[in-house]
């Protein structure tokens, strides 16, 4: 599953954007400093996301919407159109 897919599903799960689960954790203090095992457990104590969804939300908290272009552009389950990834819903996507 590629790092954009993971947060659609997140979407899905929570009916929040990822946007709006980024301004909630920066709300709850969470930054880029924040150890990924806090940020996995309110995932999952309030939204009951799983280890993999939250870790998806933990890169984003801790690095921006950026990833990496290895994950860009190859073939296979994990790759993913941009090495941007897509906040605001997606529903904005089209």
């Amino acid at each position: 599953m590629s790092f954009q897919a993971y947060l659609d599903a997140i979407e899905v799960k929570t009916g929040k954007t990822p946007a709006a689960l980024l301004t909630e954790a920066r709300e709850r203090g969470y930054g880029p400093d924040t150890r990924a095992g806090e940020v996995v457990q309110w995932l999952k104590d309030d939204y009951e996301l799983g280890r993999g969804h939250a870790m998806a939300l933990v890169h984003v908290i801790k690095n921006g919407p950026v990833i990496g272009d290895k994950h860009v552009g190859n073939t296979g389950a994990h790759r993913d159109d941009s090495n941007v990834l897509h906040l605001d819903g997606r529903a904005k996507r089209g």
